[in-house]
């Protein structure tokens, strides 16, 4: 501050003569006279003298303030920008919030035209911990980062609320190391570390495999040391064995050439010990000497199985849905075509016993579609509440004729057999296709025993038999044989349609997927245990039901079939249908029984139809899938000029698959694909004579 006063002392201006002043004084003079020129032109009198008086005594006066003006009451203040242009190193004044309210040319070269210092970052906390300290009247210090180097500020008080910031010289730079000391640290920091002698205690203590291997190659290295969890993992790591003898020859080959090919990462390897086993092998080098990472990971390889084998089922089992569903309509057809030529060429007629061939081979190629829906799993299912134990006694009866003399069936039940809820004629299906898969496999090798079993699991045991997922107790159904067993090579592929080991001719290949899906869609599961040699065993799991204690189950009154034996009618029926040949020939066979049928061959066409003959049509017959507007998006719109009319859907999938769309609508039926005339004139004449 003392050379701020000193400048300001030694800044003090010199007085100049101002021409304005007698320029003034001039006309001042010339004023004066002027208004003395009539009394001096007219007669003296007293008056007249007065005024001239007085006008010499204001002249002289006037002349005198002009000739000696009153001096400055002080010097004239400098402006701050003067103050700080006199000091040489970069300065502003600051506010206590950091605004900058004057800098000088300095400051304004080496930092900028910033309106106020930084609060933000390292130089930001800084400089406000300075300008705290100077408020209490000290001098504050705080590093800042300027033209890509550090500056110290200095900041003092200056006034009130006023503060000073001077940056003084650049720190010094920091010491340099002479070039040797900078290559000896190069050097340090980019030598490889001493080959291992032992292995560290991370290794030495980890739960999977870890050995230090003496050897260039590593698969013909010896082990020098090992930790004992590789002797559980690889069944061997004895010191001075062969790491490459606890790896399966051909899986080592494998793994040597990908280190070879430079993979990087985990080589996947099998166990020699038990070549099922699979392991990630992990491979570190140092001079001469190898850390090798064993990790067991045949536990997470199964499920990555499960889970593809899961997806690929999935996408089987969509394909299957669709081929069924495009098959159904035309064995719909065809069926509905044979009950026309029947008609026309009835029993003793020649042709007849051709119509009856035809009839029973589209009978075959329908059980051969609904395997396909039941694998898909949109199979029509009723399900009911069964006893295990009544089930398979029942159903024993008839298993005794299927299987031959030279196979022998026995049956064991245990105790406690739950309750089940599914489709009786399902469950009998997937027993009925384990049994006859297990009579082939025995029977192909001389005859044998087939087994049947019940039982009532806990989930432990369900989990310890195969059931990974199992929640509470279970139903267990397990059909066993004596055979051959299955070749691993082919267990993973059982399941999928048309795969069989039979000879041509002798099966469809469709017996286990039909198993496969019946199972899935009664939610539960089916494993398979076989070794060869040993036989085979597939285990069915059902949640047991538990039927509410407050809720007595009362036996529902056996209703009797309604027979139509009058099949004509009346009535108007908007009849969709996506599939010409079904439409067609349904429409003809409905009208020549009486009814006045409309057709349209896609949802957007119904919706017209409907809204022309609004209130009019007594019931709707539709295909649920169709291209464009499917059938329950056609029901919700046509609702409104339906009214209260039945409406009877007719396809090829599960009544399941689409029923939530249907939630609050009435008068809704379902018929499920392929169909006959017979069946569709009972079910239209039933369904008008509830609506009536």
């Amino acid at each position: 501050m003392s050379e701020l006063t000193d400048a300001a002392s030694t800044a003090r201006p010199r007085r100049k003569g101002n021409a304005l002043n007698w320029l003034i004084g001039l006309f001042f003079g010339v004023a004066a006279l002027c208004a003395a020129a009539p009394v001096l032109a007219a007669p003296v009198t007293a008056a007249s003298l007065m005024l001239l008086v007085g006008l010499a005594g204001v002249a002289c006066l006037g002349l005198l303030a002009l000739r000696n003006p009153a001096e400055p009451a002080g010097d004239p203040e400098l402006s701050p920008e003067a103050l700080l242009d006199a000091l040489p190193e970069p300065t502003a004044l600051a506010a206590a919030d950091g605004r900058i309210h004057a800098c000088n040319g300095a400051w304004r070269g080496s930092v900028g035209m910033a309106p106020r210092l930084p609060k933000n970052g390292a130089s930001g906390t800084g400089l406000f911990a300075a300008l705290s300290a100077a408020r209490r009247g000290e001098t504050g210090r705080a590093t800042l980062k300027i033209g890509g180097g550090d500056r110290v500020a200095e900041i003092t008080p200056a006034g009130p609320r006023r503060f000073l910031v001077r940056l003084l010289d650049a720190a010094p730079e920091p010491m340099r190391l002479p070039a040797k000391a900078l290559e000896v640290l190069a050097a340090v920091a980019t030598a490889s570390p001493p080959p291992p002698k032992v292995l560290d205690a991370f290794a030495a203590a980890s739960p999977f495999g870890a050995a230090l291997l003496e050897g260039e190659d590593p698969f013909e290295a010896t082990i020098v040391e090992a930790n004992p969890a590789l002797a559980a993992v690889a069944g061997g790591g004895a010191p001075g064995q062969a790491f490459g003898e606890l790896i399966e020859p051909s899986s080592r080959a494998d793994a040597a050439q990908k280190l070879k090919d430079g993979v990087q990462g985990a080589l996947e390897v099998r166990l020699a010990c038990d070549p099922t086993r699979i392991a990630h092998l992990y491979l570190a080098k140092s001079e001469g000497r190898w850390v090798a990472y064993l990790v067991d990971v045949s536990a997470q390889k199964q499920i990555e199985l499960q889970l593809a084998q899961s997806q690929k089922m999935q996408a089987i089992g969509q394909l299957a849905g669709g081929v069924a569903h495009d098959f159904n309509n035309l064995l719909t057809a065809i069926f509905m075509q044979l009950d026309v030529l029947a008609a026309r060429h009835p029993v003793g007629d020649p042709s007849y016993e051709g119509l009856n061939e035809i009839r029973q081979t589209s009978a075959r190629a329908a059980d051969l579609v609904r395997k396909l829906l039941a694998f898909s799993r949109k199979q029509t299912v009723q399900r009911e509440v069964l006893d295990l134990g009544e089930l398979i006694s029942e159903f024993e009866v008839l298993l005794r004729r299927v299987l031959y003399e030279d196979v022998k069936l026995e049956t064991e039940y245990g105790r406690d057999l739950p309750q089940v809820k599914a489709d009786r004629s399902q469950l009998e299906t997937a027993v009925m296709n384990l049994a006859v898969n297990a009579r082939d496999a025995v029977r192909a090798h001389g005859g044998g025993t087939v087994s049947i079993r019940t039982a009532r699991l806990t989930e432990s045991q369900a989990r310890a038999m195969g059931f990974p997922g199992a929640r509470g107790d279970q139903a267990l159904i397990e059909v066993a044989d004596d055979g051959p067993g299955i070749p691993p090579e082919v267990i993973d592929k059982i399941f999928d349609p048309f795969f069989t080991t039979k000879p041509v001719g002798e099966g469809t290949g469709l017996g286990l997927a039909t198993v496969y899906g019946i199972v899935k869609q009664s939610d539960g599961w089916i494993t398979v245990h076989s070794r060869p040699g040993e036989g085979a065993a597939f285990r069915i799991f059902l949640q047991v039901h538990a039927a509410p204690a407050e809720v007595q189950a009362v036996p529902a009154p056996a209703k009797a079939r309604p027979v139509a034996r009058d099949l004509s009618g009346a009535g108007k029926i908007l009849f969709v249908e996506d599939e010409d040949a079904v439409r067609g020939v349904a429409a003809k066979l409905l009208r020549a029984r009486g009814y006045e049928v409309i057709e349209a061959g896609s949802g957007e066409e119904a919706l017209e139809l409907a809204e022309q003959h609004a209130g009019e049509i007594d019931l709707m017959i539709s295909d649920v899938v169709m291209p464009g507007m499917q059938g329950p998006d056609l029901l919700k719109h046509a609702r409104l000029y339906l009214g209260e009319a039945p409406v009877m859907f007719i396809s090829g999938y599960a009544e399941s698959e689409f029923s939530d769309l249907l939630e609050g609508e009435k008068n809704i039926s379902f018929l499920p694909k392929p169909i006959d005339i017979k069946t569709l004139a009972e079910r239209v004449k039933l369904e008008l004579q509830k609506a009536a």
